[in-house]
């Protein structure tokens, strides 16, 4: 009998080496772009990925505004929030939420694929979005992330 024995080995919260990546979102289609960010974030490219550890990145994503969607989906498609009053309820396209608030599409389009819990708000806090080119984020030494 052979002794190897594998063991899985779980990551820690103190031992996760984060690096940050910026995003060039210009032509880039919404949903696709969204997942594999969401996958960044939550660290699932990495060898060391642990289910229940935020061992995810740091994604800035640029010109933000220049973002595309499929089909009909810009005229068609509504976000939808509540004030919490009654009749509260109040809807946007797609196409008054670009004019209006643009880098809310991406953030929205990402925290929905992200885990709903602690974990996913912890991840989603990893998540910074721009509409030009320009970001504060240089001292950090972010590198293009090449899908």
């Amino acid at each position: 009998m052979n002794t190897l024995s594998y063991k899985t080995v779980s990551e820690k919260t103190e031992g996760v080496e984060r690096k940050w990546y910026v995003i060039d979102a210009e032509g880039e289609v919404v949903g696709r772009l969204a997942s594999r960010i969401a996958t960044v974030l939550r660290g699932k490219n990495k060898p060391n990925f642990t289910p229940h550890v935020d061992t995810g990145d740091y994604v800035i994503i640029v010109n933000a505004d220049k973002v595309r969607f499929t089909g009909m989906k810009l005229n068609q498609k509504e976000y939808i929030r509540y004030t919490g009053y009654p009749g509260g309820q109040r809807k946007r396209t797609a196409r008054e939420q670009m004019d209006k608030h643009p880098e809310r599409i991406m953030e929205d389009a990402v925290r929905g694929m992200l885990p709903k819990n602690k974990l996913g708000r912890q991840m989603i806090k990893k998540l910074f979005v721009y509409t030009g080119e320009k970001h504060p984020h240089q001292a950090q030494k972010p590198e293009p992330f090449n899908f």
